[in-house]
């Protein structure tokens, strides 16, 4: 899990409660497999195992490609935003299928800071803001199994509503 000194190195400090939330706060994320590999300054690496995720012809289940596709936009709005302030919404996904996954999938997501800016301008403003993402799933041996194009909404956290990701990793180890 998260004590191994190799994972520290690929996931920020500040991010280790995050990382944990997002594989394992929400039970159909944490019934994936999901790994966060890399986590850092609005960028995460994320990897679905085939494990666990096949469908009746021996290949990934599109639905966990899905959840893969639309957990990213929660992933990346943690790193972008911060993990304490704001939430993410899904708005909107579109998946397509490219070829069979036989394999573990990685996905890989990071938004500039010129996003992040205009974002944020845009919740003083208003409230809220929405982002695209277009991602490419790919397998081991790098070939895109499917293409996310998801339109994301970050928005602050609601007054009194307690965040569910500070001190996620002490929980798990309760």
């Amino acid at each position: 899990m998260i004590a191994s000194p190799r994972r520290k190195e690929m996931i920020q400090e500040q991010y280790m409660d995050f990382a944990a939330y997002l594989e394992h706060g929400i039970q159909a994320i944490e019934n994936t497999g999901i790994t966060i590999l890399e986590c850092r300054d609005r960028y995460v690496k994320i990897k679905l195992p085939l494990f666990g995720n096949t469908n009746h012809l021996g290949m990934m289940y599109g639905g966990s490609l899905c959840i893969l596709g639309e957990v990213s936009g929660g992933a990346i709005s943690g790193v972008s935003f911060g993990v304490t302030d704001y939430v993410p919404i899904i708005k909107e996904i579109k998946v397509r299928f490219t070829r069979p996954a036989v394999s573990d999938v990685v996905l890989e997501a990071s938004l500039s800071e010129d996003t992040v800016k205009e974002c944020l301008g845009k919740i003083a403003e208003k409230g809220k803001a929405d982002f695209a993402l277009t991602l490419e799933l790919r397998d081991v041996a790098d070939a895109v199994v499917a293409r996310v194009d998801g339109l994301y909404q970050v928005r602050p956290l609601p007054p009194g509503m307690p965040n569910p990701v500070v001190g996620f990793a002490a929980k798990l180890k309760g």
